[in-house]
């Protein structure tokens, strides 16, 4: 049976999608997750939707309990989640508003609990490969549903996840984009790595809001413009999920 997980990220923390919604308490071996999971359907499918940060955005990325998240998510029968992320851009051509369908992921995370085995088990070693961490199905799905909806997107792209919840200095700004990376977040790690231990398929739409601070004619990133550009954009997230549940088999 297909369940499917919204995290939902900066801007989008307590969105308005779903048919019959109704709140349930859950609680982990981990500890609670960031919100009550709010369930109901969508074109006939059940989903869930999770706010990372919390439904008023209380809980800085950092101390954000991934763990508990993604183990909620998958102890009420979630089968798959699709993530929400606002994200700073470090290339030109993804403009604010630009939709980025990730394909990999640099984890710069410090703090975080980025595993479920704190210790591994008598029958042996888990070590989760992680060589493409998104669901390419998800992925495949998001892509073909962004280019029928004609929304500016990128059908790739490499985000870093940094700490937070300070914005990037120019250096690291500069040195992020030699590594290779094009968006800039504080979330989808290690978000995406539990999701992959827990079996669970996960894509991620990123929204550029922002160039972060490693441009120098204009001025650096600023938490109000993040919300701003996200709020004036988050329409094409909110169909773009709508349109994409509908065809998830």
């Amino acid at each position: 049976m297909i369940k499917i997980g919204i995290i939902g990220g900066s801007g989008l923390d307590n969105p308005d999608l779903l048919q019959n919604p109704h709140d349930i308490e859950v609680d982990t071996k981990y500890g609670k997750p960031s919100a009550p999971l709010k369930t109901g359907t969508i074109s006939g499918k059940d989903v869930v939707i999770l706010a990372r940060h919390g439904r008023e955005h209380t809980i800085p990325p950092t101390f954000v309990n991934y763990r508990a998240n993604i183990q909620a998510l998958k102890d009420v029968g979630c089968t798959m989640v699709i993530a929400t992320t606002a994200c700073g851009s470090l290339r030109k051509e993804i403009d604010r508003g630009h939709l980025v369908i990730l394909d990999q992921f640099i984890d710069f995370t410090r703090m975080r609990p980025v595993s479920f085995h704190e210790e591994f088990e008598p029958h042996g070693a888990v070590h989760t490969g992680m060589a493409d961490p998104f669901d390419e199905n998800l992925r495949s799905l998001l892509n073909e549903t962004c280019k029928s909806l004609g929304v500016a997107h990128h059908e790739t792209g490499t985000v870093v996840t940094i700490e937070g919840s300070r914005f990037s200095t120019r250096a690291e700004s500069n040195m992020f984009r030699m590594w290779g990376a094009d968006v800039i977040n504080m979330s989808v790690a290690p978000e995406c790595l539990l999701a992959n231990e827990a079996g669970l398929p996960y894509a991620a739409i990123a929204m550029s809001t922002d160039y972060d601070c490693w441009k120098t004619d204009e001025e650096p990133v600023t938490w109000e413009e993040i919300l701003e550009v996200f709020k004036g954009n988050v329409e094409k997230v909110t169909s773009l999920l709508t349109e994409v549940i509908k065809k998830i088999k």
